[in-house]
């Protein structure tokens, strides 16, 4: 069992940056692939970026050049560096982990970025 807890959402404005953290209760050396999702009202949930246990990147098209995934196994933890901020980025940020097949998520953190 993989517990993950986001922290660092909140408040932003447009064109500043938030860092996003996601710890895991587990070694996540041993977690295949973390990502990032995030979902607004009416709206389904989106991939924003994810990396694997090689260290591979693949972001959504609309954050490339934007926000940087990242992941510090010695800490258990996955970062979200997020830039140049948007309102259009405003949704809950949620943390997700495959682990030999297993998934599990995060409960999210909210990010709302003012104009």
């Amino acid at each position: 069992q993989v517990q993950l807890v986001e922290s660092g959402g909140g408040l932003g404005q447009t064109g500043g940056s938030l860092r996003l953290s996601c710890a895991a209760s587990v070694s996540i050396f041993s977690i295949n692939l973390m990502a990032w999702y995030r979902q607004t009202p009416g709206k389904q949930r989106e991939l924003v970026a994810s990396i694997n246990s090689g260290g591979s990147t693949n972001y959504a098209d609309s954050v490339k050049g934007r926000f940087t995934i990242s992941r510090d196994n010695a800490k258990n933890t996955m970062y979200l560096r997020m830039n140049s901020l948007e309102p259009a980025d405003s949704a809950v940020y949620s943390c997700y982990a495959n682990q030999h097949g297993f998934t599990y998520w995060g409960r999210g953190t909210q990010v709302t970025v003012s104009s």
